[in-house]
């Protein structure tokens, strides 16, 4: 089997004989806190299972851009990355310095913008937050893009709060430990972060308005709007939030063949992964190209294409 970029960039080009070890390959996850690492791990056991000659592990990152940035420099064979993150990088826009060599094997589950208050804030809705310090996520993360983007979108600049940048457990432990206003965690619903934060303390998650909303679709094509069940996290109120999908992304000059395979790997192994993440129930054939904008790598659209 050959495990190889089209362009050969990089020396993946490899003709493996019956005594040879087995390649071995990273994907890009996040913290450990999040949703991102145990998905990661799931994914590299069933394709480390599956596929002949294949080895992977799952890499803990700062997330989205850097995720990102890795696999299109051939540094991880795949990632996890937010679907604003992974248009950006397509489009050669900010964070990234040029258009990045990116494609999408196939879309996962929303992740929602969360921002985290202690219960008894005097920080009621978005606007509050002006003056206010707080995590939008740390350096090189798909929450800080997503965060900043967010807040210029309804007039909220770096000016206007004291920006802190902190992974998903330092914004926690800030939170808790009262050195922070509020902080920006997104992810599922039902992201452990959140989840370990709300059975030790009293919090809020601020509840975005439908002009808010509104805003954001406008200024983020790839936003939209969902509302979370009251208790999603314990004593959290019902409350509504842009979302946006999570993506699994792969350099675009992947050999056809290995993105085919990984792709048909994981589709029919998909009821293992929802026993170990369940917000994959969304990772379905019908989601698979839900991030506009972008085209799925040749190799998962040929195993979409035979089961349409």
């Amino acid at each position: 089997m050959k495990h190889i970029f089209k362009n050969g960039i990089i020396g993946l080009a490899c003709l493996f004989s019956f005594n040879a070890m087995a390649e071995n390959y990273t994907i890009g996850t996040g913290s450990q806190s999040g949703t991102y690492y145990p998905l990661g791990g799931i994914l590299a056991k069933i394709w480390s299972e599956n596929i002949e000659d294949f080895d992977m592990r799952a890499e803990v990152t700062a997330a989205s851009v850097e995720n990102t940035i890795k696999v299109s420099s051939n540094k991880q064979l795949a990632g996890i990355a937010m679907g604003n993150v992974v248009l950006q990088a397509h489009e050669g826009i900010k964070p990234f310095p040029r258009k990045m060599d990116v494609s999408v094997l196939f879309a996962l589950y929303p992740n929602v913008v969360q921002f985290i208050v202690p219960a008894d804030s005097d920080i009621k809705s978005i606007k509050d937050l002006k003056g206010k310090r707080i995590s939008l996520g740390a350096p090189g993360s798909g929450t800080r893009v997503s965060a900043t983007n967010i807040l210029a979108s309804l007039g909220i600049t770096d000016k206007d709060i004291d920006a802190q940048s902190l992974n998903y457990t330092a914004t926690t432990n800030a939170i808790s430990a009262g050195q922070i206003d509020a902080g920006v965690i997104v992810g599922s619903v039902g992201v452990g972060a959140i989840t370990e934060l709300a059975f030790t303390h009293k919090i809020r998650i601020l509840s975005f308005t439908a002009d808010e909303l509104k805003k954001v679709s406008e200024d983020n094509a790839s936003y939209q709007s969902i509302e979370v069940p009251a208790e999603s996290y314990k004593n959290v109120s019902a409350f509504n939030a842009p979302a946006v999908w999570n993506i699994l992304i792969v350099n675009k000059n992947m050999d056809t063949d290995l993105a085919y395979q990984m792709t048909k790997v994981a589709f029919e192994n998909m009821s293992k992964i929802n026993q170990v993440i369940s917000v994959t129930k969304f990772t379905t054939l019908e989601n698979m190209n839900k991030l506009n904008g972008i085209d799925l790598h040749p190799g998962s659209l040929k195993y979409l294409k035979e089961q349409m």
